[in-house]
């Protein structure tokens, strides 16, 4: 289950791909347009900045824009970025695998059966970029954002 943080997160980084190319979008807007209260956008656009995701500039015409391209951001590297691993125990993690107690982690079929689930959350998060969220958005709201 994803936090709060992560999904606003993700949410924020839909709208700055869905205004790619447009110029830096301001803070207000973003949490205008994606339902997201502005103060935990401040910080959710700060960690995202951090991490390298995001650029800032201040002033007049001044925002957030994506450092990347949109096809060049995956689900899996944002969700990993701000939640750590996907695996849901720690025994088929990837990047932090730790044993999970059971008495035979080479033949427990609950580790297999998590580690299929993991390499399948992987396959898709890590294989869909923001461009192709862009692309199965709503077309009522790109057109939307199109206008603004």
């Amino acid at each position: 289950m994803l936090t709060s943080r992560a999904k606003y997160a993700m949410r924020a980084l839909l709208e700055l791909s869905l205004c790619y190319g447009q110029g830096a979008q301001n803070i207000q807007e973003i949490a205008k347009r994606q339902n997201i209260p502005v103060k935990f956008l401040e910080q959710i656009l700060a960690s995202l900045r951090m991490l390298g995701f995001i650029e800032s500039r201040r002033g007049p015409g001044g925002g957030y824009t994506l450092r990347r391209a949109p096809a060049d951001i995956s689900l899996g590297e944002v969700i990993r970025a701000i939640e750590g691993p996907l695996a849901p125990i720690s025994c088929v993690s990837v990047t932090q695998y730790q044993p999970c107690g059971c008495p035979d982690p080479e033949s427990c079929g609950l580790r297999y059966a998590f580690k299929d689930a993991r390499d399948a959350l992987a396959q898709v998060l890590d294989n869909t970029s923001y461009q192709d969220i862009v692309e199965k958005n709503h077309p009522v709201r790109s057109l939307m954002v199109d206008q603004t």
